[in-house]
């Protein structure tokens, strides 16, 4: 399966740069590197690495189908050849989880591309935030900043993130999903 488009999703502004739910846009910039972005129609940017188109949508969280699905429609990019990162507060901080398709487990981002396509075909990269704590609300714990030390632990886990979307790219899907796919007992 090779990859045309890997999009990162997140939400625009300062307030939310370093936040947990903003790890698919600090995934795409990293693998962007000094590459320029460009604007795409008002709802979002884009950048390459490779021949690899790189995309964040600036609509924010809950309404990045809009984006995703015109961005893939103008550059003639089907749901297969694609991938969609963003986080997951059910998988331990650096776990990753990628999957052909499947619901959103919650995360709207991912619920708003799926509707937006009309699909659950979408394939994805699941980067683990977690473990929420106890007591904590889902959405005041995605908007927290990572700890110093979480912070600190991210090179690494993104760098682990970007080996798995090449290895997507190079082998597909079910390779990815072997070496990077917790076992059933650690999920």
């Amino acid at each position: 399966m090779a990859l045309r488009l890997v999009v990162g999703l997140g939400n625009p502004g300062e307030r939310y740069a370093r936040t947990r739910h903003n790890i698919g846009f600090r995934l795409v910039e990293r693998m962007a590197g000094d590459a320029p972005w460009k604007e795409f129609q008002g709802l979002g940017r884009f950048s390459k690495a490779g021949s690899l188109l790189l995309a964040e949508p600036l609509t924010f969280m809950n309404e990045s189908g809009r984006f995703v699905r015109s961005f893939a429609a103008f550059h003639k990019v089907p749901a297969s050849e694609m991938l969609v990162c963003f986080d997951d507060v059910a998988l331990d901080l650096g776990r990753l989880k990628v999957r052909p398709s499947g619901s959103s487990g919650g995360q709207k981002g991912m619920l708003s591309i799926l509707q937006s396509f009309g699909t659950e075909e979408i394939p994805r990269l699941r980067v683990g935030v977690g473990p929420q704590p106890a007591g904590w609300d889902s959405a005041d714990f995605v908007l927290s900043r990572f700890s110093s030390a979480e912070e600190k632990a991210l090179d690494e886990i993104l760098d682990r993130a970007i080996e798995a979307v090449g290895l997507v790219n190079d082998e597909g899907i079910p390779a990815a999903m072997n070496r990077y796919n917790p076992a059933p007992s650690e999920t």
